[in-house]
């Protein structure tokens, strides 16, 4: 018997504070730093985001995303023997302990189940779900949440308008399990570390920290590298799968730039009424970003089962990878 690994539930959560371009305008300008909404949304096609507040973490994002996707399953936080977070926000500096483990602690989960981090930055999601799912095929686990979590404002540089006006906070949780039915149909992760420096976080640890506590990124370096592989990443998968382009249902991206999007759509010969699109509202969530849009459109009915459902990233490091999966 062929074991698969399915998605039976999902899960999002925003905090409560929703800032629009013009409100964050409004904030830069009181401290000279100009920009606007049209500025905003010309480059990016953003036009709000959410800010988690001062005694939020990554973890309770993810929590009360994880909460909803386990009740979309019909399951019980005992269900789950993985948790597999996605964050590049983690709760600990250091990375210790785990996000993952304080998810667990907070969900209430006693059965001693395994729980681990994941970071491949905006790639993150399908990093973490391709790792779910060959746990799953391997048997050695079989109900999986895999989370992506992120307060992205906690190292935004807002004297930095390039950048600050991109980011948002969020989480998205999936509860993948075992299953007799194709679910995950095919993933592709790739990396290439010779591009880290385009987008990175320059804060290095060495008994101490130094550098610069902030995001940093080259925008035009980024936008070139997207361009170039999601396509290929996303032809990778369907090549993999034995499917054709014409055969994805839902097209879902990082919510990084509408712009990248949109040309990863055309690219794959698919219409813009097939893409899933949450950064104008949302913003750059990083790893969240691809749960929080695939959960918006379950529960707003536009995915239905027995679609396919084709999941890419690209990230800092450099990362990206892509999850074909029939829903």
């Amino acid at each position: 018997m062929t074991l698969y690994s399915k998605i039976i539930g999902t899960g999002s959560y925003l905090p409560e504070q929703r800032v629009t371009n013009q409100e964050l305008a409004d904030q830069l300008a009181a401290k000279g730093i100009e920009t606007s909404d049209e500025w905003i949304t010309t480059r990016s096609g953003i036009a709000a985001r959410h800010f988690a507040a001062p005694d939020q973490k990554s973890s309770d994002l993810a929590v009360n995303a994880a909460t909803k996707a386990l009740e979309m399953a019909g399951m019980q936080p005992n269900d789950i023997d993985l948790i597999i977070v996605a964050s590049s926000t983690p709760d600990f500096f250091g990375s210790f302990p785990s996000t993952a483990c304080i998810v667990q602690q907070k969900l209430g989960i006693t059965n001693n189940g395994a729980a681990v981090d994941v970071q491949a930055v905006c790639s993150g999601f399908v990093y973490a779900l391709s790792t779910a799912d060959a746990f799953i095929r391997a048997g050695v686990h079989k109900n999986v949440l895999v989370i992506g979590a992120e307060v992205f404002s906690r190292i935004l540089d807002f004297n930095d308008r390039t950048t600050c006006v991109l980011f948002g906070d969020g989480a998205g949780a999936v509860v993948l399990s075992a299953s007799q039915e194709p679910g995950i149909l095919a993933s592709a992760l790739h990396a290439d570390g010779r591009h880290s420096d385009i987008l990175c976080m320059p804060n290095t640890f060495a008994g101490a920290t130094a550098g610069e506590a902030y995001l940093y990124m080259d925008g035009p370096a980024v936008f070139k590298m997207a361009v170039s592989v999601l396509e290929k990443v996303a032809n990778e998968t369907l090549e993999k799968a034995g499917m054709q382009q014409s055969e994805i249902d839902w097209l879902i991206p990082h919510q990084a730039n509408l712009r990248i999007m949109s040309g990863t759509a055309r690219k794959l010969g698919l219409p813009m009424e097939k893409m899933v699109v949450t950064v104008d509202q949302h913003g750059n969530t990083s790893a969240a970003s691809i749960p929080l849009a695939l959960d918006a459109a379950v529960r707003d009915g536009r995915i239905q089962r027995g679609q396919n459902v084709m999941m890419e990233g690209v990230g800092g490091g450099f990362t990206w990878g892509a999850v074909l999966t029939r829903f």
